[in-house]
């Protein structure tokens, strides 16, 4: 059973995305997610292993209070690409006429989630890096350092010209501050921000795979509303619980 939480312009739904979306009734102005990738290795053996293996190195970084389980992260490559095809289409139909989408993915699966992109039926207008600065991880010497993951972006449709701002910068720089997670593989706010900017004051943003609830953050720091759904009830807890205080905050300012 879908379970739901309504905390001022915000709405969160605990529960599957997929249930969620064919759910939903009011159009949104924008999809801002980071779903999970299914990726932290070549085969499917890789892949099958717990978030906690794929992306944290062993040792003590593993017991960080941010860093919980969470699930869906095991699908091999083609059972990924028909997923992420599915929940693109149900979105299409939510994001109104010359809306945005942009989705989050590492180099691995980057051209996987451009050809579902386009399946689920939006149009693919380009990629935001994200450059995590010379602090990201590197494997080994000989290696180039895994210094970015990627934002495809695009739009249901024809693109309007924006009356709020913009262009925008084709790249965003942020380093990840471990003390600043709230989820294992969550996103710094502030790479957030810089996606939502681009969805007018007001709008309603959607989040399918809201993690933490940084995009919900993002959205009412800018003043705008938000859908986020979560099926990890940990880290659905954890968003409300960040978008209340965001609310207060934004309140107490004003």
């Amino acid at each position: 059973m879908i379970q739901s939480r309504t905390i001022g312009p915000a709405t969160l739904y605990l529960g599957d995305a997929l249930q969620v979306l064919q759910e939903l009734q009011e159009p949104v102005d924008g999809l801002v997610t980071d779903p999970p990738y299914s990726s932290g290795g070549l085969v499917r053996g890789d892949r099958m292993q717990s978030p906690l293996s794929k992306y944290i190195q062993s040792g003590p970084a593993q017991q960080a209070a941010h860093n919980v389980h969470f699930g869906g992260d095991n699908r091999d490559a083609r059972s990924w690409a028909f997923w992420v095809s599915h929940w693109m289409t149900l979105a299409l139909a939510r994001v109104r006429p010359g809306g945005y989408a942009m989705v989050f993915t590492d180099w691995r699966q980057l051209p996987s989630l451009t050809d579902a992109f386009q399946a689920g039926g939006f149009v693919w207008r380009g990629l935001i890096p994200w450059d995590k600065t010379d602090s990201a991880r590197a494997p080994h010497k000989g290696y180039f350092r895994h210094q970015c993951e990627y934002v495809v972006w695009g739009t249901n449709g024809p693109l309007s010209p924006a009356t709020h701002g913009g262009p925008w910068p084709g790249m965003v720089r942020e380093r990840v501050n471990p003390r600043e997670k709230h989820h294992l593989t969550g996103k710094p706010l502030g790479v957030m921000d810089s996606l939502v900017q681009a969805i007018q004051p007001g709008g309603l943003v959607l989040d399918p795979f809201m993690g933490s609830g940084s995009t919900g953050v993002a959205a009412i720091r800018r003043g705008q509303r938000f859908i986020g759904v979560e099926q990890s009830p940990h880290y659905f807890e954890v968003a409300c619980n960040r978008v209340e205080d965001e609310l207060r905050a934004t309140i107490a300012a004003t």
